[in-house]
C-alpha cells in the first residue's frame, strides 16, 4: 500500500481536481464557461505560466500563486483551449499558447516553470499547473495522426486529438517509470550520478517500464543494469507515485532492500557514472560541506531520500 504521509509530501501530487470529464464533449457548456467571467484561465507558454511570487525566503507552498485570468482578458490570444477542472461551480481552463509566438505580458507576473515554482504554489495551483504542462507537452509533440500523418484537431476540451481524415481519436498517455532507493543490511542508501550530471549531484536510480513488463520487474532489471546490484523481490516497498510531465512520465517510487549475497555495486558507465553508499551521517556531512548535492524538493527522488533519512533535509542541500 502507498504511504499517505509520503504521498502528501509530493509537490506535484498534492492537489485533487474535479476534472469534470462529463463536460468535455458538451460544446454548449464549454462555450458558456468560456463566456462566463467567473471562469479562470491559465496561460501556458513553453511550459511556463504567469506567476506572482509573494516571498523570496525559504520556498514553501503558498508563497506564490498562478495568475488566473477571466476569459475577457485573453480574447486577443490564440491557443488550444483545455478544460482543467471545475471547483465550486467555477470552471478552470488553460490556453495552450503556440510555442513560436511571444508570451503576452501579464501585469505584475513572471513567466516561470513548474520546476522553478512548484514548491511555492498552493495545492490547487500546483495541480492545475502540472495538468496544463502535461497536456501542453502532449499537444506540442503529437500534432499529426500516427496512422496517416494528417494534422489532427483538438477535441474533447483539449483531452484528445481527432484526425479529420480517418476520424481516429488519440489521447494523452503517461510513460510509467520506476524510481528506487536501495537500502542495504547496514541501512545505507545507494545513490547514483548520471554521466551528464555535475560531479557532486547524486540521486536515486530510475528507468522506464518496458513493454510487457511489470513495475516490479522493472525495479529489479533497472538496478541490475545501472548499478549491478540484486534486490530482494519480496521486499519492495511501494511508496507512491507522482506525475513528472517533462515530458510525460509517471514516477512510481519504491524503497528496495539489497538481496543477501548481492553483487557489488558497479555503475554501468553508460547512463550511470558513479554509485555510492551513504550512511545518514555521511550524507549530512557531505551535503553540508557542498561535496554532495541531492535533487530538489519538487522531485519524488528527494522525498524517497528524505523518507529514508527520517526528516526533511535543508533546501541548501539541493541542486541549485
Amino acid at each position: 500500500m502507498p504511504d499517505k504521509r509520503f504521498l502528501d509530501s509530493l509537490v506535484l501530487a498534492r492537489g485533487s481536481l474535479d476534472r469534470a470529464a462529463e463536460h468535455r464533449e458538451d460544446v454548449a457548456w464549454l462555450e458558456a464557461a468560456w463566456s462566463d467571467e467567473r471562469t479562470r484561465v491559465l496561460l501556458l507558454h513553453r511550459g511556463t505560466a504567469p506567476v506572482l511570487v509573494h516571498s523570496d525566503g525559504e520556498p514553501v507552498d503558498g508563497t506564490a500563486e498562478l495568475v488566473l485570468l477571466p476569459p475577457s482578458a485573453v480574447t486577443s490570444v490564440d491557443g488550444v483551449r483545455v478544460l482543467l477542472a471545475v471547483d465550486e461551480g467555477i470552471a478552470f481552463m488553460a490556453l495552450l499558447l503556440d510555442a513560436d509566438d511571444e508570451a503576452p505580458g501579464v501585469q505584475g507576473a513572471s513567466w516561470l516553470g513548474l520546476r522553478e515554482i512548484g514548491i511555492r504554489l498552493p495545492h490547487r495551483d500546483a495541480a492545475l499547473f502540472v495538468t496544463a504542462v502535461a497536456l501542453g507537452n502532449w499537444h506540442g509533440a503529437h500534432p499529426r495522426c500516427p496512422k496517416c500523418g494528417v494534422p489532427t484537431e483538438p477535441t474533447q476540451a483539449g483531452w484528445s486529438r481527432t484526425c479529420p481524415e480517418d476520424a481516429s481519436m488519440h489521447f494523452p498517455r503517461n510513460d510509467p517509470a520506476v524510481i528506487v532507493l536501495v537500502i542495504d543490511a547496514d541501512d545505507r542508501a545507494l545513490l547514483g550520478r548520471r554521466v551528464d550530471w555535475p560531479g557532486n549531484l547524486y540521486s536515486t536510480l530510475a528507468g522506464f517500464v518496458e513493454a510487457g513488463e511489470s513495475a516490479e520487474a522493472a525495479v529489479l532489471r533497472e538496478l541490475s543494469e545501472e548499478a549491478g546490484v540484486d534486490v530482494d523481490p519480496s521486499a519492495l516497498d511501494y511508496k507512491g507515485s507522482q506525475p513528472w510531465p517533462f515530458p510525460s512520465s509517471l514516477m512510481l517510487g519504491y524503497h528496495a532492500r539489497l538481496a543477501p549475497g548481492s553483487r557489488v555495486a558497479i555503475p554501468d558507465g553508460v547512463e550511470i557514472a558513479e554509485v555510492r553508499w551513504f550512511t545518514r551521517e555521511e550524507m549530512a556531512a557531505q551535503c553540508a560541506a557542498g561535496e554532495v548535492m541531492i535533487p530538489g524538493t519538487i522531485s519524488i527522488a528527494r522525498r524517497l531520500v528524505e523518507n529514508w533519512y527520517g526528516e526533511p533535509m535543508p533546501e541548501a542541500w539541493s541542486r541549485r
